[in-house]
């Protein structure tokens, strides 16, 4: 296993060598997309170079997180393009195939790759980290079939390391929670409305706000299944009153608190990888 220094120094090389050109970085404003653009931006200026980073802003992802996406491709000076998309149409998620991940993905990236040609570059890079290789990310596949570059799981970062790492470089996204699409509050075979979505992300939201970080709400049918870290639950309970409240006038059913706590593809049990 290496160490975190040297991780560093082998991510830096990589992307030190593809300034050779102008590059394109997959841009969503979290921790591990922006920690690349940073990097691919400081070795870009070195060459001459110039960076673009795009964010496909879609109805699958909360409003907030193309606002952070602005705010830190604006501290890094990168070229900030926007691109849009309609993933449950043009992907065919609708209704929650097991292989989701991997349709939307591939629906993305190929936006994103003819917008690179169109910027005259073929180098494009995202941020998948060493941890997204172990578990079940179908998306990895649509990476691969489409050439998309990622540095950070090659030079072999794992979350924790790129946090830490971009907290080094004092960039705002450095603690930012994780935010995946919001389809990944749904069972597989689900049907999927963006009303939905937008449910769901404002409750998230409602929670986050009394003081929360990691939060999700799962939806099995009439159920909403909240999970909060570990270390939080007592602090959620003593709010149940107030929460089951707020999240009643929502339209949810029954409320309830998932007792393994937070953790990141709790909808994939079964899944085979």
């Amino acid at each position: 296993m290496k160490e975190y220094e040297e991780k560093c120094i082998a991510l830096r090389t990589s992307i030190e060598q593809l300034a050779a050109k102008d590059m394109v970085v997959a841009f969503s404003g979290g921790a591990d997309s922006s920690l690349l653009l940073k990097l691919a931006c400081e070795a870009a200026g070195r060459n001459g170079r110039k960076v673009y980073a795009v964010t496909v802003h879609t109805r699958l992802h909360p409003a907030g997180d193309l606002e952070a996406a602005e705010r830190t491709a604006r501290e890094t000076g990168a070229i900030h393009r926007i691109l849009f998309a309609d993933e449950l149409e043009e992907a065919g998620i609708r209704n929650n195939p097991t292989d989701r991940c991997y349709r939307c993905k591939k629906c993305l990236f190929q936006k994103i790759r003819r917008e690179a040609e169109s910027l005259g570059t073929d180098v494009i890079l995202e941020g998948t980290n060493e941890d997204d290789l172990h578990v079940y990310r179908p998306g990895i596949r649509a990476l691969g079939e489409l050439g998309i570059l990622s540095p950070l799981a090659q030079a072999g970062l794992t979350k924790a390391e790129v946090r830490r790492l971009a907290g080094e470089y004092g960039l705002s996204a450095a603690n930012r929670p994780a935010a995946p699409c919001l389809a990944t509050r749904f069972p597989y075979g689900a049907r999927l409305s963006y009303e939905t979505m937008e449910k769901i992300n404002q409750a998230e939201e409602y929670i986050r706000g009394l003081g929360f970080y990691n939060v999700r709400i799962r939806l099995h049918g009439d159920i909403a299944r909240i999970e909060v870290d570990s270390r939080d639950m007592d602090r959620l309970f003593a709010e149940r009153q107030k929460l089951t409240e707020y999240m009643k006038d929502m339209g949810f059913v029954y409320v309830t608190l998932d007792l393994e706590g937070f953790r990141s593809g709790s909808m994939d049990v079964g899944i085979v990888k």
